[in-house]
This record gives C-alpha cells, sequence and structure tokens, in this order.
C-alpha cells in the first residue's frame, strides 16, 4: 500500500476543509500536503481543528521566494520563519523547498544550510520555469545539483516524477534512466501527476488525462512511500476530481 498525500493551499480553509475530512475518514489519503501562502498565520487554529497529519511545503519562485538568489535573503528568511512557526504548531514531519530559479545552487545550499532545518527536503525542478513566469534555469533540474545540496545541506529528498521527466526531455535525456538516478538519492516522499512525456512545463493532469506510463512510474517507488497527488482541482465545492485520481491509481494495482 502506498500513503498518498492531498495537496492543499494554507488558505484553502474553507471550501476544500470539511471534503478533506471526509476522503480521509474513507481512507482516500493519509496526510495533507500543505503549501504555504505567505502572511496566513492566522489559518494555523483552523488547521489544528482537522486531526489529520499535515506536512508543509515552502512558497517557491510564484511567491516570490528564491534561494538561488543573494539579494532575496532576508526575504526568504522572513517566510521560512513563518513556515516553521505552521510546522512548529502542526507537528509537520518534513518541509518541501525548490531550490530557486537563476542564481546558483551554491547560494541554494547556504541559504538552507543556514535555516538549520532537519525537517528540510529539496525537491527536484523541470529545468524550465513555465512560460508564465519567464525565462531563466530552475536549481536542483539536475542530479548532481541535488546531489551537491543533499551533501553540502544534509537535508533530504523529494522526488518529483513529473519533474524530472521534464528536465530529461529538456537535456535529451532518457527519462526512464533519469528517474532511476533521482531515485537512488533515497526520497523520503514522491510528487505525482500526469503530462505527456515529451513535454518540458509540468501541467499538473488528472491521472489518465496525459500519457505518462503510470504503472512503470510506481514500479520506481517502494511500498508504503508517501506519494503527494499534485493534480490540479478543477471544483471550488469538493475533491471529487482528487478521488478520482486516487481511484485510478489504485486501478494499476497499488493496493
Amino acid at each position: 500500500m502506498y500513503r498518498f498525500g492531498l495537496k492543499l493551499w494554507s488558505t484553502n480553509t474553507d471550501y476544500y476543509f470539511e471534503e478533506a475530512r471526509r476522503l480521509y475518514a474513507k481512507g482516500v489519503f493519509f496526510y495533507v500536503e500543505l503549501y504555504v501562502i505567505p502572511n496566513s498565520l492566522d489559518t494555523i487554529e483552523k488547521w489544528k481543528t482537522l486531526n489529520i497529519p499535515v506536512n508543509l511545503h515552502c512558497p517557491h519562485f510564484l511567491h516570490g521566494f528564491n534561494l538561488a538568489e543573494r539579494k532575496k535573503e532576508e526575504f526568504n528568511r522572513e517566510i521560512y520563519d513563518q513556515v516553521k512557526q505552521f510546522a512548529d504548531e502542526l507537528n509537520s514531519e518534513y518541509i518541501v523547498f525548490h531550490g530557486g530559479i537563476d542564481g546558483s545552487i551554491e547560494e541554494t545550499a547556504r541559504q538552507l544550510k543556514a535555516f538549520r532545518e532537519p525537517r528540510a527536503l529539496i525537491e527536484n525542478k523541470p529545468l524550465k520555469p513555465r512560460p508564465e513566469i519567464g525565462d531563466g534555469m530552475c536549481r536542483g533540474a539536475i542530479v548532481e545539483e541535488i546531489q551537491y545540496i543533499l551533501a553540502e545541506v544534509g537535508c533530504g529528498f523529494c522526488l518529483d516524477i513529473g519533474h524530472a521527466i521534464c528536465s530529461a526531455n529538456s537535456q535529451k535525456l532518457d527519462m526512464w534512466k533519469y528517474i532511476e538516478e533521482f531515485n537512488k538519492l533515497a526520497p523520503i516522499v514522491y510528487h505525482l501527476t500526469d503530462n505527456f512525456d515529451d513535454q518540458e512545463h509540468d501541467q499538473h493532469l488528472h491521472i489518465g488525462d496525459g500519457n505518462f506510463d503510470v504503472k512503470r512510474i510506481l514500479s520506481f517507488i517502494k511500498k508504503y512511500s508517501k506519494i503527494t497527488v499534485e493534480t490540479k482541482k478543477n471544483n471550488e465545492q469538493n475533491l471529487s476530481d482528487f478521488e478520482a485520481d486516487v481511484t485510478e491509481l489504485e486501478c494499476y494495482g497499488i493496493h
């Protein structure tokens, strides 16, 4: 059995809150991976009432957090302090960080190390950011950069399968060998969506809406591993699309 996780934002205390309770009670998922929206500390008390294990995802470039740029260090620290408060009060097992865009991998490692955060996981990224973000290069998109951060910081690893495939495509590499190389780094948790296997950008498609060989992907993942299902949400009133994604995954014999 795999342990599926539901990805939510810290501001989702209204329309998805009770739905999460319902699906957790049904055994659809085992934990929430909560992406912290900056300046949402006022929601912590509400999340404490959920009575579901909560793990944390630090804000990323879209919310201004960029570990790769030294000029962002003060802002990054302010945001991390907010995430740390969430993690402390919600007893989070881990905190996922992105490596940032442009700058340098050395700066990413230096700033992440300065947090002295024992729960930190670094997530691999596509090589290229999405077009709406702009040009540049995502840090942590290649195996050697993740290896460098793991060695310098002493943190853990979050393997995003879709990101690994996107990065392999950008580099004209075999995606299966690339997933295998990342998987050797002993991921603590996995992120999973569907996509088309020739893409360079993650689209967070529902399971079955792309052409990923999901059965082969899952063959890389040991039983009982945590897998956060990061597919998009089409309905603001319920999580039926997430439940359908988990059901689709179950069709591959995961359980």
